[in-house]
């Protein structure tokens, strides 16, 4: 996720200070007192003067400003994710003797990062604002550790690629080889780190985006990691499947396979769990591509099953269906946090059901306590 600072609007998660619009001055649920003269009903035969209030933001303006983020920022995430799980992919193939299926990796990985890097930069404005990030390191701040996953895990992706181009080379002049035969001997050891820092590269983007206060990614919290690993090893395993043969492509599919059911379980769950925050997920823009996401996923794992060891143009149009979904996957979930910030119903509804939900537990608290204390 981008190291940019996140500027959208906190929320106040203080007790008893949700952060509910109304009109200056209401109460704060949201509703305004009514009038006490004039009319029949209400209390004592009297008719409100003023109408039942709706929630609204204050002064036409959004509770939560949405991100100043374009599209640099999913395709970053997307990018990021094809990168991790190709890397994870070639340290594999490496150590079971896939040449292919490395070479596809390892070059997926280095040309993925690097665009991911210039999507980044682009979104920054500048290179310094991420090199500032490294001037400190802050374990709470998830901008600070995944500045420093990056960090980490772009040189020994870069050194990766680097031994398996040199090792390719023909006949050199005598002064380069042997720092050519040096940068070839580094292929595994590097490889192999930037499988293991892999992981948290397709990981971390998620924590990013639910640590900010817009409605749709905070409240995904729980399952979107497991949406963003799950996509990323199907795209990485659709990778695969595209440039290796297919008897080199065996955990490539397996990969995306998996990474398929992953994913498609976990945003289930994770649509289920959100509430009325999924809301954003089903319409517009978010909603078109997150339906496609669903049938690209599901299309390339069922072509990936049933015909990717057998055809090779089956296995290379699956994996790049489950590439595309994966994009999908990453754009669908920008837009529905980008439309959730800019309803305040999004906002205000979830407070509410908290202040709800602890009211009703602490008057479940003073309950036991209160029955404890008369049977003492």
């Amino acid at each position: 996720m981008s190291p940019a600072v996140d500027r959208s609007g906190p929320v106040d998660q203080r007790p008893g200070h949700e952060a509910v619009p109304g009109s200056q001055g209401g109460r704060r649920d949201g509703r305004r007192r009514h009038g006490s003269r004039g009319g029949r009903g209400g209390r004592g035969g009297e008719r409100s003067m003023v109408p039942e209030a709706t929630f609204t933001s204050y002064y036409g303006r959004p509770v939560v400003k949405p991100s100043p983020w374009e599209n640099d920022i999913p395709a970053y995430l997307f990018l990021g994710g094809l990168a991790a799980g190709s890397s994870l992919l070639a340290a594999g193939a490496d150590l079971t003797g896939r040449p292919a299926l490395r070479t596809t990796g390892r070059l997926g990985a280095i040309t993925a990062i690097s665009l991911s890097f210039v999507a980044l930069v682009h979104d920054l404005g500048k290179p310094s604002r991420f090199v500032n990030m490294l001037r400190v390191a802050k374990p709470t701040s998830p901008m600070s550790v995944g500045t420093w996953i990056l960090s980490a895990y772009g040189p020994l992706a870069g050194l990766a690629a680097a031994a398996e181009i040199v090792g390719r080379a023909g006949s050199l002049p005598a002064p380069l080889r042997l720092p050519v035969k040096v940068l070839a001997a580094c292929g595994r050891p590097a490889g192999v780190g930037a499988g293991l820092v892999a992981p948290t590269v397709a990981a971390y983007t998620a924590v990013l985006l639910t640590d900010t206060a817009t409605p749709s990614w905070h409240e995904a919290y729980r399952e979107l990691p497991f949406v963003f690993v799950g996509s990323a090893a199907a795209a990485s395993g659709g990778l695969g499947m595209v440039g290796a043969p297919l008897h080199e492509a065996g955990p490539a599919r397996r990969l995306a396979v998996g990474g398929a059911l992953l994913e498609l379980a976990a945003e289930h769950r994770m649509e289920r769990s959100m509430g009325i925050t999924a809301e954003p997920l089903h319409q517009g823009r978010a909603g078109t591509l997150m339906r496609a996401s669903k049938v690209l996923t599901i299309a390339g794992a069922a072509g990936t099953a049933l015909f990717g060891r057998r055809s090779r143009v089956a296995a290379a149009l699956s994996g790049a269906a489950l590439m595309a979904g994966s994009a999908c996957t990453r754009f669908a979930v920008f837009e529905a946090g980008q439309a959730s910030a800019k309803d305040p119903r999004y906002t205000v509804v979830p407070q509410r059901e908290r202040l709800a939900r602890r009211q009703a537990e602490q008057d479940a608290a003073a309950g036991v306590t209160g029955g404890t204390v008369e049977a003492t």
